[in-house]
């Protein structure tokens, strides 16, 4: 069986890496825990904070051409969006898994690679 407690630490360490925003600690952090951890509940949060970062940084990209294009009107629209998709959805990730840390958090409305 696995230890609640390193599960709970870990998995939440993997989604709450997104608030070092760009820097490599933010990627580094799920990847150490996907490639290091035999916990299969670690892992899958892992992959899902990795696929997280992937589409909040992908979806930054695209609203920043938009915005160049629009001259900022639909940057002025759709950069809220994306702050409280990029810093609302690990809050709820981290509240549910410290619930629950036995299940694993599913983000909506991301494209998985892994």
């Amino acid at each position: 069986m696995y230890d609640s407690d390193q599960r709970k630490i870990v998995s939440v360490l993997c989604h709450g890496s997104i608030f070092f925003s760009t820097t490599l600690v933010a990627i580094a952090i799920p990847l150490a825990a996907l490639f290091l951890s035999t916990d299969p509940v670690v892992k899958d949060n892992a992959k899902e904070a990795i696929n997280f970062h992937f589409n909040v940084w992908l979806y930054g990209i695209i609203i920043g051409v938009l915005a160049f294009v629009t001259l900022g009107a639909l940057g002025l629209i759709l950069g809220p969006i994306l702050f409280l998709f990029h810093w609302g959805l690990p809050i709820l990730g981290i509240v549910q898994l410290l619930n629950n840390p036995d299940q694993v958090y599913r983000y909506p409305f991301i494209f998985r690679v892994f």
